[in-house]
């Protein structure tokens, strides 16, 4: 039996192609892209992207977790994976004996490693230095330590060096992002005296990958960015002002509903809970289906916009739990089960994603990856 979803997004294949073209043409020669499809492809979808990205020639898909890599694995991905979050001591065995690859940080990981390792299958491992950031990571201090365990124990291959910028994104003033490459060189040149010959040093992400060619080692991990949108407006600001070509990025999504209802509202009647819209003419309303448990923020309450038949339709009332409300007042021919557009366009007008994000008072990357995972994914220009 078919069901009309009441929401669902579309997820532009094409542009995803453009963007990694993009993307690789930035790159330094030498350094391969490293597409991240951590926290459901960044709301874009775990299999729909990982099948398009899939024996595409990156050298790894890169996720959080292992229960992320086995879903890619159990969907019939074939790309060797890189999982760049934690994995649990007793979930390590597990995550050899698949083959994927592990940043690591811990020396409880590494004896643990050793243990649950052969010398025939080794735990294919990435040591996180700590620059900077102060989340996951290795100081430099402590380097000694973790590279004697990889010189003493034949379980445990070291495949990559890896670290992660702090504020690259925030700032159009990049020293401390110098800093952490300073820290970065020292602690790389560490390994290399110690006699270690590793494939991979990768500490670009998608800000560096389009800004800083000295940050392309061999790897750039590409999020944000692979979808079609600017890590910040200090990004794009940097890279306008480095002379460097204009729209390169195209976003890959667009977030759709359909009008459930549409009524007569007369002046003076409240709209929603808590009454915080009150009707100032005679209107009329449109409700759209879904809510904040879809990934739709209640802080856009009477702030945020949709498109309906290319036209702007204001949010009154209060987003509710699987519900909202929108002034279809002036907008012409609205018909229930008309497309709202949430994210996207319609005739001449667009809502970005970075729209949503300045009303809500977040960031691009939390209103795309809280888009609720039960929605239907769509891939269309395949």
């Amino acid at each position: 039996m078919t069901i009309t979803s009441l929401s669902w997004l579309e997820i532009d294949a094409a542009a995803l192609r453009q963007n990694i073209e993009a993307i690789r043409a930035n790159l330094s020669p030498g350094c391969l892209m490293v597409p991240v499809v951590k926290a459901n492809a960044y709301g874009h979808g775990y299999l729909e992207i990982g099948k398009l990205l899939d024996k595409q020639g990156f050298p790894f898909l890169a996720v959080h977790n292992l229960e992320e890599a086995i879903l890619l694995r159990e969907g019939g991905i074939e790309n060797d994976i890189l999982i760049m979050g934690y994995i649990p001591l007793a979930d390590l065995r597990a995550a050899v004996a698949a083959g994927f690859d592990l940043v690591v940080y811990n020396l409880e990981s590494l004896k643990k490693l050793v243990a649950v390792a052969t010398a025939k299958q080794p735990a294919r491992c990435h040591l996180k230095l700590e620059t900077g950031t102060q989340r996951q990571g290795i100081t430099e201090e402590r380097l000694p330590e973790f590279l004697k365990e990889f010189q003493e124990s034949s379980q445990l291959m070291l495949r990559g060096v890896s670290s992660h910028f702090a504020n690259i994104e925030d700032t159009t003033d990049h020293s401390y992002a110098q800093l952490q490459m300073e820290r970065f060189g020292r602690m790389k040149d560490q390994v290399i005296a110690s006699g270690f010959a590793v494939p991979y040093y990768h500490i670009a992400s998608s800000a560096a990958s389009l800004l800083f060619p000295e940050t392309h080692f061999h790897l750039a991990r590409v999020g944000i960015a692979l979808y079609g949108l600017w890590p910040s407006k200090e990004t794009y600001l940097s890279y306008r002002l480095a002379g460097k070509e204009n729209q390169i990025l195209k976003p890959v999504l667009t977030w759709k509903s359909l009008l459930g209802q549409i009524k007569d509202v007369r002046r003076g009647e409240y709209v929603g809970y808590g009454t915080t819209y009150r009707a100032t003419a005679d209107m009329k309303l449109g409700v759209v289906p879904i809510g904040y448990f879809d990934g739709y923020d209640r802080l856009l309450s009477n702030r945020g916009y949709c498109l309906v038949n290319g036209r702007r339709a204001p949010i009154r009332g209060r987003i509710c739990m699987n519900l909202f409300m929108i002034d279809v007042t002036d907008i012409p021919d609205v018909r229930l089960e008309n497309t709202v557009v949430l994210i996207g366009e319609s005739g001449d007008e667009i809502i970005r994603a970075e729209d949503l994000a300045e009303w809500a008072n977040t960031i691009n990357y939390e209103i795309v990856t809280r888009i609720g995972a039960h929605l239907k994914r769509i891939v269309t220009n395949p």
